[in-house]
């Protein structure tokens, strides 16, 4: 039987550690098959492997930094944590909390929550045009545009451009109500959602009158130069080839590119090739031009989300490994 104490520097750091009903310690104990319990401000780990006692102590090592720095202990932080300490990074936590992308019109302040998140804010911060490339929720969208608002605000860029491709996936546009502005909506309306929380619905709607905003389909940029932006093209998977190239060739002087997209949903028609795949490809060794790719671990949104998109990964590697296996007919 291995053994560790620690002590906390107050009650409240406990309780916060602990989580509601013991939520955030049940979780920790579930994850390093340990016994942990507290008296007073102390607490005490139990185990029968002392390689898991110490894991499960490295972890909680790592939650009382992230309290320190006013970050929540909830679910979502103590299973990542977990997964850095499994990785042996844990010591990188702080790291990632301390990085402040913008602040919100609430006054909330956007930090990238995961060490993939960290690292995309990065690239984008050094390099012309960066492709964010993931599962759904690990922040692709959500982070560029909020960098994109910081930068417009500092005065880096004179205006922000958001666009995305209307791929029908199921529904058709011509059935929807009103003309092709109201058409395509639905289909940006995650990127004005994002614009929303960052300035506001009335000063979003001056700066879009203005034209320092502008959110539109991609067929909307051809034949333009985008000198003095910022531009994101989101669900860049539903992009043709041609639609691809169109899009990089937009860049002009002084303007920054991020393409986000997830190459698990792709909505296009099976005679098309995602202009994304293929951009990932023939762009990878060009400097200037970074690629980061975010796994289930990214995911910020209810635990069940990582564990669907874990799943559906699992399932297709079983299945390609099925496909490879199946014996080759040979024509005679």
């Amino acid at each position: 039987m291995s053994e560790v104490s620690l002590t906390m520097d107050s009650l409240e750091q406990l309780h916060a550690l602990f989580g509601d009903f013991d939520s955030n310690v049940n979780t920790i104990q579930k994850a390093f098959g340990v016994t942990i319990f507290s008296r007073g401000s102390d607490i005490k780990i139990t185990g029968e492997n002392e390689q898991s006692v110490n894991a499960a102590k490295r972890c909680i090592d790592a939650l009382s930094k992230m309290y320190f720095k006013g970050d929540p202990i909830n679910d979502q932080n103590v299973r990542y944590v977990i997964s850095m300490v499994n990785d042996g990074t844990e010591a990188q936590a702080d790291s990632i909390s301390s990085d402040c992308v913008c602040v919100s019109y609430a006054g909330k302040p956007i930090r990238p929550k995961t060490l993939g998140q960290k690292k995309y804010c990065d690239l984008i911060r050094k390099n012309t045009i960066t492709f964010g490339v993931g599962p759904a929720g690990t922040g692709k969208t959500y982070l560029a545009v909020a960098l994109a608002v910081s930068a417009f605000k500092a005065h880096e860029v004179q205006r922000i451009i958001l666009t995305r491709p209307a791929v029908e996936a199921g529904e058709k546009l011509g059935f929807l109500p009103g003309d092709l502005q109201n058409k395509v909506d639905p289909y940006l309306r995650p990127l004005y959602d994002a614009l929303f929380e960052m300035f506001g619905q009335e000063a979003f709607a001056k700066h879009q009158e203005r034209g320092s905003i502008e959110v539109a389909p991609l067929a909307y940029m051809r034949g333009r130069t985008l000198d003095d932006s910022f531009i994101i093209l989101d669900e860049a998977q539903n992009t043709t080839r041609e639609q691809m190239k169109m899009f990089l060739t937009r860049l002009g002087f002084n303007s920054k590119m991020v393409i986000t997209g997830d190459i698990t949903q792709i909505d296009l028609p099976e005679t098309s090739k995602s202009g994304l795949i293929e951009a990932l490809r023939v762009l990878k060794n060009i400097e200037g031009i970074a690629q980061n790719k975010f796994s289930e671990k990214d995911v910020v949104r209810h635990r069940l989300v990582q564990e669907i998109v874990k799943a559906y990964d699992s399932y297709n590697q079983a299945n390609m490994a099925q496909q490879q296996k199946k014996p080759q007919t040979r024509r005679s």
